[in-house]
C-alpha cells in the first residue's frame, strides 16, 4: 500500500471495527477522489449502462431530478445532457468539486449542494420528480436509524407520484456465496482490482488497487436486498421493483448490483 493512501485514509488500528456512518467523508480524500474516474471509466460505463435510467425516467414523465450521491458527476452530467433538470448533491466536498470540474469540461455548470442525507431537506430547495442514489452509496450508512431517516428524507424530497432509484451491491451473494464480480456495468476501469478483503454480517471492507500501486479502502454495510425493500416500504414507498444488473428477471446470485425503483404513490385500499 502506498504511504499516501494509508496515511490519508485513517481507519484506526483495527479497520474492521470502523463502522461509523460519518467516516465516509474521510474515506473519500483527495487521492481517492482523483482516482475515482479511473475506476468508473465514464465512456465504458455509459456504453454498458446504455440509456436504462434515461428511458425509465422519461417514461415516468420525470423532469426534475435530485442526484443525492453525485460523486464525480457521471449520472448528473448524463441526465443533464438528456434534457433533465438536475441538482447534484453529495456529502463529500471533494467529490462535489470534482463533479463541478467534470461538468465544466463537458460544457455544463452543475448546481451542486453539500448535504447530509439525514438532514437532506434542510439543505435542498423544492421537491423533485425523482431522487437517485446510485453507486452503492446508500451502504455507507451503518446505523439503522440513519437508514430509516435517510429514506424518509428521500421520500419527503419527492413530489407525489415521484420515484426513488437506489442501487446497491448484491451483498446477499457476497455474504452467502463469497465474492464474484464481472465488473460489467459499474466499475469498468482497466487494470484496477476491486474486491472485499473482509466480510462479516455488519461490514464489507472493499480494497481498491490501482496501476500506480496506490491502494484505497471503503467500509460498507452489507445491505441485504429484502431488508432494503422492507425499509423502503416502512417509510411509505409503494410498488417497489428491483432489477438485477438492469434486467427485470434474474437469478438472485447472478447480478453484481440490484437497482430498486420505489414509487411514492397513494393507493386506495380495496373495499
Amino acid at each position: 500500500m502506498s504511504s499516501t493512501a494509508s496515511k490519508d485514509q485513517a481507519f484506526g488500528p483495527k479497520p474492521e471495527e470502523c463502522r461509523d456512518t460519518d467516516h465516509y467523508v474521510k474515506e473519500y480524500n483527495d487521492g481517492f477522489v482523483d482516482k475515482w474516474d479511473d475506476l468508473i471509466d465514464w465512456d465504458s460505463r455509459a456504453e454498458s449502462e446504455g440509456d436504462f435510467f434515461i428511458q425509465t425516467l422519461k417514461e415516468r414523465g420525470v423532469k426534475r431530478i435530485l442526484d443525492v450521491a453525485c460523486g464525480t458527476g457521471f449520472h448528473s452530467v448524463r441526465l443533464i445532457e438528456a434534457g433533465f433538470d438536475v441538482v447534484s448533491a453529495d456529502g463529500s466536498a471533494d467529490m462535489l468539486a470534482k463533479a463541478f470540474e467534470n461538468g465544466r469540461k463537458r460544457g455544463h455548470i452543475l448546481r451542486t449542494v453539500q448535504a447530509d442525507w439525514r438532514q437532506l431537506n434542510r439543505d435542498i430547495n423544492g421537491r423533485y420528480d425523482a431522487v437517485i442514489c446510485l453507486g452503492n452509496s446508500f451502504t455507507h450508512l451503518f446505523n439503522e436509524n440513519d437508514r430509516r431517516k435517510t429514506l424518509a428524507e428521500f421520500y419527503s424530497a419527492l413530489n407525489h407520484d415521484g420515484v426513488l432509484i437506489l442501487d446497491q451491491r448484491n451483498y446477499d451473494s457476497i455474504l452467502d456465496h463469497g465474492y464474484s464480480s464481472k465488473h460489467t456495468y459499474y466499475y469498468c476501469g482497466n487494470d484496477i482490482s476491486v474486491y472485499p478483503e473482509y466480510v462479516d454480517p455488519g461490514l464489507t471492507r472493499f480494497r481498491y488497487a490501482f496501476p500506480d500501486d496506490s491502494v484505497y479502502h471503503l467500509n460498507m454495510f452489507p445491505l441485504r436486498k429484502a431488508y432494503a425493500r422492507r425499509l423502503m416500504r416502512e417509510v411509505g414507498f409503494q410498488d417497489i421493483q428491483t432489477y438485477g444488473d438492469f434486467k427485470e428477471t434474474y437469478r438472485e446470485s447472478e447480478p453484481d448490483f440490484f437497482i430498486h425503483f420505489a414509487e411514492k404513490k397513494y393507493v386506495e385500499d380495496e373495499q
